[in-house]
């Protein structure tokens, strides 16, 4: 029984060490775009406007590019976990090479489809100058954001989100300082807000290269990427890419359906997702101890312990998802008046954070259990059934939209078809995963089977 509660303490400071940081550094990355919004609200309307244009396109880019960070994070923390250092660098580094590969082939394209792009999105007149003008200027700090995004995961593979917090931290408060000089006291307008994030996150880029090269100094000499391990990123990359892609896809079609049932549902639903994802930068930080500690434990051999894990991280995304769906069930009726006066936006907004508290405890299953599988590199049947979750929320999004709803009822059964019918889905086939210890057994596999070639050049040297 002392052996049982000396591993739940350690597993959950184990837990908090990497959350709590990452959680840091999640909310850092929203706040870029917030104090960019607040910098640039104050030049005009129209300004303002081509902003949240722009960084809709920019964040869509980036989120479809997080697989960078997510492929990376289990394949670095399995090879630590095995104990071999040097390759697990290697990994970081062939991750970053593809990273920066990546982003300088998708600047070039967004530098030249910018107009284009903007006008797509809807953007006439002064505002689609000013869109293609960020977009443009953002276009040098798009490849540093990815390089970011794979040394991040890099980090985390060694356990390390304090680093990334650090790093974030300073670089939001540079962002502001940098953006108000370019901005106001350049009169660069929205490029000069555009250019100055575009050199923060060169900056940042930069400085995850230098700790990273000073760490690995000694252990992994051969800093040059290889186009082996390159192509061994992308593969992996490619079903993380595809699983977000099932996870966009399924968001911009309750989003779709809300602006079928009106200008009121829109407004509400609109409320009701930025309340849900506030609650998922939680679940995410808890998702990515996850991945640090599953994928550090795999490759270690200890897939009892990664076993343990995986219980103890169920019944913390369960435990917040009760706590956050009855804090969401008591404040959905005030909530409203801090957002709009209106009186049908407010109702339809109460209905809708009810339904969110009743599927709270199943999204933190969902986030963690993602996280789990995820630092078992498992990336491909998260790939598969990320399309099956999709197929199956198809149905019950075209039932609601067929009903013709609006108002209340109408976000109420929007939000019960993704909430709860989606969030269903996704625990459904996640939990078919982790039924039995085969997926444990591959991930142990997977980590203890990377790049042998690297162990036996660093032997040879």
């Amino acid at each position: 029984m002392r052996k049982v509660k000396a591993t739940s303490r350690v597993s959950a400071t184990s837990i908090l060490r990497l959350a709590v940081p990452a959680l840091g550094a999640l909310i850092a990355e929203p706040l870029f775009l917030l104090a960019d919004s607040a910098i640039v609200g104050h030049l005009g309307v129209n300004e303002l406007a081509a902003l949240g244009l722009a960084s809709t396109v920019l964040q869509t880019t980036v989120g479809l590019m997080v697989f960078l960070a997510y492929s990376t994070t289990p394949a670095v923390a399995g090879l630590i976990g095995a104990g071999r250092r040097a390759e697990a660098f290697a990994v970081g580094r062939d991750s970053i090479a593809v990273a920066g590969v990546l982003g300088v082939v998708l600047s070039i394209l967004g530098w030249a489809a910018a107009p284009a792009v903007a006008a797509l999105m809807g953007a006439e007149g002064s505002v689609l100058t000013f869109a293609v003008d960020y977009l443009r200027y953002s276009m040098p700090g798009l490849a540093a954001m990815l390089v970011v995004l794979a040394a991040t995961g890099t980090m985390r593979g060694l356990q390390d989100t304090a680093t990334t917090l650090r790093v974030a931290a300073i670089g939001f408060a540079a962002n502001i300082v940098l953006n108000v000089l370019l901005v106001y006291g350049a009169g660069l307008s929205v490029a000069g807000s555009a250019l100055g994030t575009s050199i923060v996150q060169l900056g940042m880029a930069a400085a995850y290269l230098i700790i990273l090269r000073r760490l690995a100094y000694g252990c992994c000499p051969h800093w040059k990427p290889e186009l082996r391990g390159m192509r061994a990123s992308l593969r992996v990359g490619s079903w993380l890419m595809l699983r977000t892609l099932s996870l966009r896809l399924a968001i911009l079609l309750t989003v779709f359906i809300a602006a079928a049932q009106g200008t009121v549902s829109l407004a509400a639903h609109q409320l009701v997702i930025t309340v849900f994802l506030f609650f998922a930068f939680a679940l995410d930080a808890l998702a990515i101890a996850a991945q640090c500690l599953i994928g550090k434990e795999l490759g270690a051999g200890r897939p009892e312990l990664a076993h343990a894990l995986t219980r103890t991280m169920m019944v913390w995304g369960m435990g917040f998802g009760v706590l956050t769906g009855a804090l969401l069930a008591l404040a959905a009726p005030f909530v409203g008046g801090l957002f709009t006066a209106d009186e049908a936006v407010r109702e339809a907004l109460a209905a809708g954070l009810w339904v969110l508290a009743l599927s709270q405890p199943l999204s933190g299953l969902v986030f963690v259990l993602d996280g789990v599988l995820i630092g078992a590199g498992d990336s491909k049947y998260l790939a598969v059934s990320g399309m099956l979750n999709l197929a199956a929320y198809l149905p019950l999004a075209a039932a609601v939209l067929d009903a013709e709803l609006a108002g209340a009822i109408g976000v109420a059964w929007l939000w019960a078809a993704f909430g709860l019918g989606y969030m269903a889905a996704r625990a459904a086939t996640l939990l078919w995963r982790i039924r039995n210890d085969r997926w444990m057994l591959l991930g142990a596999e997977r980590a203890t089977a990377e790049r042998p070639d690297v162990e036996r050049r660093r032997t040879a040297d």
